[in-house]
């Protein structure tokens, strides 16, 4: 399956992302994230991949009125998503290429980027930019999902779909959001990138809670690019996929009130 595939966030996901993936799991990340960089005091931010704008708004709500905070995607679909919610504060949206940031040289004393380094097609490149634009002292912050195994509702969703699909099963949440946990590799790449410290890699582990099985089906199976390839398989099978994986998730956890690990690698590296 296309690489392509796995980052088109069009149609109707952006909308179905934000009101049920974001409060289902980015959420409780997103506010640990904005605490990570109030804690440093900076006085202008850089997001990158701010999706739908769950970080965004929770740096507006965190940092003083007098910091400056730049939100950026490459997914203009997403940033209208984002900027049509709102922030408690002005921030500036900005459609912007991760790995040709439209900023100069050591113009933010914090880049900050949640769930979206998994997407980038060259991430030294990614974080050779993301240095770039940093003042020096100034820090990279970002997170990347753990393995799928250690997130309870996405991993259900995928053997549900393996059991649907066994002769090309859909493999987007494994390949993608849960494709990049190796601290190997992510230390690997931010060397390559540039940067010489050594990072700090954190593991986070949060609960994901849902009022029942069918909400997480939806979210992960309609809400985010896991729809493309299922569609891509089967254009009339989407319902029938959602069903597969809600059935999975309620086997586990119940119908009501399901609650279920989510764990991720969240990446601190300053810029000498």
């Amino acid at each position: 399956m296309s690489r392509d595939i796995d980052r088109r966030f069009a149609g109707s996901i952006p909308a179905m992302y934000d009101t049920w993936l974001v409060p289902l799991i980015f959420e409780p990340y997103a506010t640990d994230m904005a605490h990570r960089v109030q804690a440093r005091g900076p006085s202008r931010v850089l997001e990158l991949a701010a999706g739908t704008g769950a970080v965004t708004r929770a740096l507006a709500s965190a940092l003083p009125p007098g910091t400056a905070i730049v939100a950026t995607d490459l997914n203009h679909a997403m940033l209208e998503r984002a900027a049509a919610v709102g922030t408690a504060r002005p921030v500036e949206w900005r459609q912007a290429d991760a790995l040709a940031l439209p900023f100069p040289d050591a113009s933010f004393d914090a880049v900050v980027c949640q769930f979206g380094v998994m997407f980038f097609p060259d991430r030294p490149r990614a974080f050779a930019e993301a240095r770039r634009v940093l003042r020096p002292g100034g820090t990279l912050l970002f997170s990347t999902w753990d393995r799928i195994e250690d997130n309870d509702f996405a991993h259900e969703v995928t053997l549900a779909l393996e059991v649907m699909f066994p002769a090309d099963p859909p493999r987007f949440l494994a390949r993608t959001p849960h494709g990049y946990h190796d601290p190997r590799a992510v230390a690997r790449d931010l060397g390559a990138g540039g940067f010489s410290a050594a990072p700090a890699i954190e593991t986070v582990t949060a609960r994901s809670r849902a009022s029942g099985a069918r909400l997480p089906a939806l979210a992960y199976c309609e809400g985010t690019p896991l729809r493309n390839e299922i569609e891509a398989l089967d254009p009339e099978g989407l319902g029938e996929a959602t069903d597969a994986a809600e059935a999975a998730i309620a086997r586990r956890f119940g119908n009501a009130g399901v609650d279920g690990k989510i764990q991720a690698l969240v990446v601190t590296v300053r810029r000498d």
